[in-house]
Protein backbone atom coordinates (compact mmCIF):
# COMPACT_ATOMS: atom_id res chain seq x y z
CA UNK A 1 0.00 0.00 0.00
CA UNK A 2 3.00 2.33 0.14
CA UNK A 3 3.31 2.58 -3.64
CA UNK A 4 1.60 5.78 -4.82
CA UNK A 5 0.54 4.04 -8.04
CA UNK A 6 -1.50 1.45 -6.10
CA UNK A 7 -5.19 2.24 -5.88
CA UNK A 8 -7.78 0.54 -3.70
CA UNK A 9 -11.44 1.02 -2.92
CA UNK A 10 -12.26 2.73 0.36
CA UNK A 11 -13.02 -0.68 1.81
CA UNK A 12 -9.64 -1.92 0.56
CA UNK A 13 -7.81 0.86 2.36
CA UNK A 14 -9.81 0.16 5.50
CA UNK A 15 -8.98 -3.55 5.36
CA UNK A 16 -5.28 -2.73 5.05
CA UNK A 17 -5.40 -0.36 8.02
CA UNK A 18 -3.81 -2.05 11.02
CA UNK A 19 -5.64 0.15 13.51
CA UNK A 20 -7.32 -1.67 16.37
CA UNK A 21 -9.92 1.06 16.80
CA UNK A 22 -12.77 1.38 14.32
CA UNK A 23 -14.30 4.64 13.14
CA UNK A 24 -17.35 3.96 15.32
CA UNK A 25 -15.13 3.37 18.33
CA UNK A 26 -13.42 6.68 17.56
CA UNK A 27 -16.79 8.47 17.56
CA UNK A 28 -17.68 7.07 20.96
CA UNK A 29 -14.27 7.72 22.49
CA UNK A 30 -14.30 11.26 21.10
CA UNK A 31 -17.69 11.90 22.72
CA UNK A 32 -16.59 10.37 26.02
CA UNK A 33 -13.48 12.58 25.97
CA UNK A 34 -15.56 15.65 25.10
CA UNK A 35 -17.92 14.95 28.00
CA UNK A 36 -15.02 14.27 30.39
CA UNK A 37 -13.85 17.86 29.90
CA UNK A 38 -16.61 18.98 32.28
CA UNK A 39 -17.12 15.98 34.57
CA UNK A 40 -15.42 13.05 36.28
CA UNK A 41 -17.29 10.23 34.51
CA UNK A 42 -20.03 9.59 31.98
CA UNK A 43 -22.91 7.14 31.75
CA UNK A 44 -24.24 5.05 28.87
CA UNK A 45 -27.52 6.97 28.73
CA UNK A 46 -25.66 10.28 28.35
CA UNK A 47 -23.49 8.95 25.52
CA UNK A 48 -26.51 7.44 23.77
CA UNK A 49 -28.39 10.74 24.00
CA UNK A 50 -25.44 12.79 22.70
CA UNK A 51 -24.80 10.43 19.77
CA UNK A 52 -28.51 9.81 19.04
CA UNK A 53 -28.25 6.05 19.42
CA UNK A 54 -30.01 3.47 21.59
CA UNK A 55 -28.48 2.80 25.01
CA UNK A 56 -28.00 -0.86 24.01
CA UNK A 57 -25.88 0.24 21.02
CA UNK A 58 -23.87 2.59 23.21
CA UNK A 59 -23.35 -0.16 25.78
CA UNK A 60 -22.07 -2.56 23.13
CA UNK A 61 -19.62 0.00 21.74
CA UNK A 62 -18.38 1.02 25.19
CA UNK A 63 -17.74 -2.66 25.91
CA UNK A 64 -15.65 -2.78 22.72
CA UNK A 65 -13.68 0.22 24.00
CA UNK A 66 -13.26 -1.55 27.34
CA UNK A 67 -11.87 -4.68 25.65
CA UNK A 68 -9.51 -2.47 23.65
CA UNK A 69 -8.21 -1.09 26.96
CA UNK A 70 -9.45 2.44 26.27
CA UNK A 71 -12.11 2.81 28.97
CA UNK A 72 -13.01 1.44 32.37
CA UNK A 73 -16.66 0.41 32.40
CA UNK A 74 -18.73 -1.66 34.74
CA UNK A 75 -22.21 -2.69 33.66
CA UNK A 76 -24.74 0.00 34.70
CA UNK A 77 -21.87 2.03 36.06
CA UNK A 78 -19.57 4.87 35.29
CA UNK A 79 -17.34 5.15 32.25
CA UNK A 80 -13.87 6.65 32.49
CA UNK A 81 -11.08 6.58 29.93
CA UNK A 82 -7.90 4.71 30.80
CA UNK A 83 -4.59 6.58 30.40
CA UNK A 84 -4.34 5.25 26.85
CA UNK A 85 -7.98 6.15 26.21
CA UNK A 86 -7.34 9.69 27.44
CA UNK A 87 -4.37 10.06 25.07
CA UNK A 88 -6.34 8.76 22.09
CA UNK A 89 -9.37 10.85 23.08
CA UNK A 90 -7.30 14.02 23.33
CA UNK A 91 -5.98 13.41 19.83
CA UNK A 92 -9.51 12.79 18.51
CA UNK A 93 -10.68 16.11 19.99
CA UNK A 94 -7.62 17.85 18.52
CA UNK A 95 -8.28 16.31 15.10
CA UNK A 96 -11.93 17.37 15.22
CA UNK A 97 -11.01 20.91 16.24
CA UNK A 98 -8.36 21.30 13.52
CA UNK A 99 -10.69 20.09 10.78
CA UNK A 100 -13.55 22.22 12.05
CA UNK A 101 -11.33 25.31 11.98
CA UNK A 102 -10.14 24.55 8.46
CA UNK A 103 -13.65 24.03 7.11
CA UNK A 104 -14.92 27.14 8.89
CA UNK A 105 -12.15 29.19 7.25
CA UNK A 106 -12.91 27.73 3.82
CA UNK A 107 -16.70 28.04 4.14
CA UNK A 108 -16.78 31.32 6.11
CA UNK A 109 -18.91 29.65 8.78
CA UNK A 110 -18.96 29.14 12.52
CA UNK A 111 -19.46 25.38 12.71
CA UNK A 112 -18.84 22.50 10.31
CA UNK A 113 -19.52 19.57 12.64
CA UNK A 114 -21.43 17.46 10.14
CA UNK A 115 -18.70 17.62 7.50
CA UNK A 116 -15.97 17.07 10.09
CA UNK A 117 -17.73 13.96 11.39
CA UNK A 118 -17.91 12.61 7.86
CA UNK A 119 -14.22 13.10 6.98
CA UNK A 120 -12.19 13.05 10.18
CA UNK A 121 -11.63 9.29 10.20
CA UNK A 122 -9.84 9.31 6.85
CA UNK A 123 -6.92 11.63 7.56
CA UNK A 124 -3.75 10.51 9.29
CA UNK A 125 -1.92 12.39 12.06
CA UNK A 126 0.79 13.93 9.82
CA UNK A 127 -1.93 15.37 7.58
CA UNK A 128 -3.85 16.75 10.57
CA UNK A 129 -0.64 18.29 11.95
CA UNK A 130 0.11 19.88 8.58
CA UNK A 131 -3.43 21.26 8.36
CA UNK A 132 -2.87 22.80 11.81
CA UNK A 133 0.36 24.42 10.59
CA UNK A 134 -1.48 25.74 7.53
CA UNK A 135 -4.26 27.20 9.69
CA UNK A 136 -1.67 28.87 11.93
CA UNK A 137 0.00 30.43 8.87
CA UNK A 138 -3.31 31.62 7.45
CA UNK A 139 -4.31 33.13 10.79
CA UNK A 140 -0.99 35.04 10.98
CA UNK A 141 -1.66 36.91 7.72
Amino acid sequence: MNNNSDFYTLKGYQLNDNSQITTSMEDYLEMISRMMETRDYVRITEIARKLHVKPSSASKMVNNLKYAGLVIFERYGYIKPTAEGMAVGEYLLYRHDVLNKLLCIINHSENETEQVEKIEHFLNKPTIDNIKKFIDRVNNY
